[in-house]
């Protein structure tokens, strides 16, 4: 299999990149980065493009599987119509290409609670991104909606740290139905994207924090 990873330089894109490298199960990666990764290896192929090149560059956006793990936050992308275009439109239109050039499933990052009839921008953004992916002609979509995202970012996000500290307090207190509100590695969320890829599983599917998990 052939996987398109999207967002392959971010927390839970670059730990997915090791282990797609490392499995045999892949006979090539190819990923879409602004700059060249201090990677060398002989599945790896680099477009270094923008997406606003997406469509130049579309002949050469091969796999059967896409991993998308496109994300900006609110500090780094102020502008609501770029932070849009960045977290929904690139995803979407990237997938589009993609699909026409043989690709067959998809496995995307959303958030918990995305609602594409969410008050809160960010949750409703999540949510019109599954809509429109899911009308999308794939065998397979899967959906992974973690709660909290813990892992070593290169940007400091000092709020992020004291929220981590805070849920492993509080992630043994969250039980039954609020399981899905526990914080989870970024690691944990490469592994589970990377073991359902393999199985090749038709359908929509969504897994949030404890069912990602287990999945891991």
């Amino acid at each position: 299999m052939r996987a398109l990873i999207f967002g392959a330089s971010g927390l839970i894109g670059s730990e997915l990149l090791k282990l797609a490298l490392n499995d045999p199960y892949f006979s090539s990666v190819t990923i879409i980065v602004r700059k060249r990764l201090s990677l060398s290896n002989n599945k790896l192929t680099e477009i270094i493009s923008t997406f606003e090149e997406l469509e130049e560059n579309q002949d050469i956006l091969q796999g059967d599987i896409i991993f998308s793990c496109l994300g900006t936050t609110k500090s780094k992308t102020p502008d609501q119509n770029e932070y849009y275009k960045i977290d929904h439109d690139y995803p979407v239109t990237a997938s589009k290409i993609a699909i026409k050039n043989g690709a067959k499933y998809i496995h995307l990052v959303s958030s918990l609670g995305a609602n594409s009839s969410s008050s809160n921008t960010y949750l409703k953004m999540k949510g019109e991104i599954e809509e429109d992916i899911s009308k999308l002609p794939f065998l397979g979509v899967h959906f992974y909606r973690p709660s909290l995202i813990i892992g070593k970012r290169k940007e400091s996000r000092p709020l992020e740290g004291i929220s981590a500290l805070i849920f492993n307090i509080i992630n043994p207190l969250l039980l039954g139905s609020l399981k899905k509100y526990q914080s989870i590695k970024a690691t944990d969320i490469a592994k589970a994207m990377l073991s359902q890829a393999k199985k090749e599983i038709k359908g929509i599917h969504i897994y949030q924090s404890n069912i990602i998990k287990e999945l891991a």
